[in-house]
C-alpha cells in the first residue's frame, strides 16, 4: 500500500498533498461501543480526536461513560447525541449540564436509529432545546448526506442542514458537517458545490472508511443488534458493498481524487469510520505521515 502512495504522490501538487495529509494527521477515529472498543481504544494513537457513536442497545449512558474515559486518556473524544433517544426536555436539559460539567468540547448530533422515539424524532427539534440549557461546548457537528437517505427525501435534508446551520449562528457556536460514506468524489464534490451556492457555509468534515477487515465487518451486523443493524445497512448499503467488492480499498482513492478542491469545497476534517479496527487505520494513518517527513526509495 505505501508504495502504491507514493507512486500516486505524483498526481498531486505540494499544496495539495500538505491538504490531505493535515487532514489525515487530525482526522477523528470512530468508535462504536461494543465488545471489541477497549482494544480500539487502546491502538489509539495519543491525543486522538475520537468519535463516540450513541447505540440504540447501549443507550445514550455508554456514549457518555466512553466519552469521560478517553478524557482521561488524554484524548479529545466527540460524543454522539441522537436526539431519539432523549425521553423528554429534561434529558436534553441533563445532556447539556454533563457537556459542561465534563469539559467536552465538541458533540455531534444524529437523529438516530431508534424506531419508536420520544418527543425528539429529529436532530434540529432536539438541537433547540439542548442549545437552549447551555451546554458549554464551543462546537456541534451535524450530518450531511451527499449521497442521499433512504427515509428522508432531499429537499427535507437540505432544509434541516440549513436550520442547524442558523440555529448554530444564533447561539454563536463553531459548527461543521459532517458526510456520510460515499466512494464518489463527484457525487461529493457535486453535492457539496451546489449546497455553496444554495448558502451552505459550515466546514466539512468527510465521513470515509478506514481500513476494515471485510469478514469482521460482516459480523457486525449482530454485535449490533438486528433492527439498528438493518437500519445502519440500508442507510450505508452502497458504501458496504464498495468496501465488500473492492480487491485492493485505500482511502486515498477518495482523497486524492478530492484534494484539488479541498480548499474552495471548505473541507477541513476527516470523519473516519473504524468499525472498532483502530489499529489497522491507525498504521494507515502513520503510513502517511512517515513519508512526508523523510521519504523513502520504492
Amino acid at each position: 500500500m505505501l508504495s502504491r502512495l507514493r507512486r500516486r504522490r505524483g498526481d498531486e501538487g505540494p499544496d495539495q498533498a500538505a491538504r490531505r495529509l493535515a487532514l489525515i494527521d487530525d482526522m477523528a477515529f470512530e468508535v462504536i461501543p461494543l465488545k471489541t472498543l477497549d482494544a480500539a481504544i487502546d491502538a489509539l494513537p495519543p491525543r486522538s480526536r475520537v468519535s463516540v457513536t450513541a447505540s440504540p442497545v447501549k443507550g445514550q449512558a455508554a456514549t457518555q461513560r466512553i466519552t469521560e474515559q478517553l478524557l482521561e486518556r488524554g484524548h479529545h473524544p466527540i460524543p454522539h447525541l441522537s436526539a431519539r433517544l432523549a425521553s423528554d426536555r429534561a434529558q436534553a436539559a441533563e445532556l447539556a449540564r454533563w457537556t459542561r460539567t465534563a469539559g467536552v468540547d465538541t458533540v455531534f448530533l444524529v437523529g438516530g436509529d431508534v424506531a419508536d422515539p420520544g418527543p425528539y424524532p429529529d436532530a434540529l427539534s432536539f438541537l433547540r432545546d439542548f442549545l437552549e440549557a447551555d451546554p458549554g461546548v464551543a462546537a456541534v457537528g451535524v450530518t450531511a448526506y451527499p449521497d442521499g437517505h433512504p427515509l428522508i427525501d432531499g429537499p427535507t435534508l437540505h432544509a434541516a442542514l440549513h436550520a442547524k446551520q442558523e440555529l448554530l449562528a444564533e447561539a454563536g457556536l463553531r459548527g461543521y458537517c459532517s458526510t456520510q460514506m460515499c466512494f464518489d468524489p463527484g457525487r461529493i464534490s457535486g453535492w457539496l458545490a451546489a449546497e455553496r451556492d444554495r448558502g451552505l457555509q459550515l466546514p466539512v468534515h468527510l465521513g470515509i472508511a478506514g481500513i476494515v477487515d471485510r469478514a469482521k465487518l460482516l459480523t457486525m451486523g449482530a454485535r449490533l443488534g438486528i433492527g439498528p443493524s438493518l437500519r445502519y445497512l440500508r442507510k450505508n448499503r452502497a458504501a458496504i458493498t464498495k468496501m465488500m467488492t473492492s480487491l485492493s480499498y485505500d482511502p486515498n482513492d477518495l482523497l486524492m481524487a478530492l484534494s484539488s478542491r479541498f480548499a474552495d469545497l471548505g473541507v477541513t476534517g476527516l470523519h473516519v469510520f473504524t468499525f472498532n479496527q483502530v489499529e489497522a487505520t491507525a498504521r494507515w494513518r502513520a503510513e502517511n505521515l512517515r513519508p512526508a517527513a523523510s521519504p523513502a526509495p520504492d
